[in-house]
């Protein structure tokens, strides 16, 4: 998929199916920020991180489609919501210059970006299956903030990643339920290049 293709495709998250149908969901539960939300945001920061103006190539790693909405505590879409995310690259590195050692960051992979949700809440984006480093499970941070309602941190989770028992954050989520909130399947994807895709709600607390 062309990088304008993509990015002119965010109206179709409109079309996205339908979240799992709770009359009152729980909030998503909150999670650490973490030490490398990037230092110095990337002059390329849209939603498509796996091409970096100027970069000659793709990002390392495995393709991924991520996708979801962001909801109020009633299930409501909320629409004009800011979402960013952040990861690291496919060899362990944030983008953030306390990241430091012999691993090499991956100058094709942005390492940021941001989306602003549609009228049905939904957002849209492209980025790597998220890997693990020592210490940690894969996971991707996010941010969500929403005109009266309270700022969501938090992080997103791979299914069946071995790492999951022993990540002590995700592990410091008490309730069964909530933590199995944080962890979401990556299924194969029929999209071109792309080879997973990910879905992930977001519900954000009242004010």
């Amino acid at each position: 998929m062309r990088r304008r293709d993509f990015l002119g495709a965010v109206a179709a998250a409109a079309a996205l199916a339908p979240t799992s149908a709770l009359a009152t969901p729980s909030p998503t539960p909150p999670q650490s920020r973490g030490p490398f939300y990037p230092d110095r945001l990337p002059l390329d920061r849209d939603n498509d991180l796996v091409r970096v103006e100027g970069q000659p190539g793709p990002a390392k790693g495995e393709i991924t489609e991520l996708t979801g909405r962001v909801l109020d505590s009633a299930g409501e879409p909320l629409s004009g919501a800011l979402v960013e995310i952040w990861q690291c690259d496919a060899n362990g590195r944030y983008l953030h210059r306390l990241d430091s050692g012999a691993r090499l960051r991956d100058p094709g992979f942005q390492g940021y970006g941001r989306f602003e949700t549609d009228r049905d809440g939904g957002y849209r984006f492209r980025t790597i299956k998220p890997v693990p480093y020592p210490g940690r499970a894969p996971h991707i941070h996010f941010a969500v903030r929403a005109p009266g309602h309270r700022p969501l941190v938090t992080q997103m989770y791979v299914e069946g990643a071995p790492e999951n028992a022993g990540d002590w954050l995700l592990n410091a989520v008490e309730d069964p339920g909530a933590r199995a909130s944080l962890i979401v399947p990556f299924r194969p994807s029929r999209a071109p290049v792309t080879m997973w895709s990910a879905r992930f709600d977001l519900v954000l607390p009242a004010a």
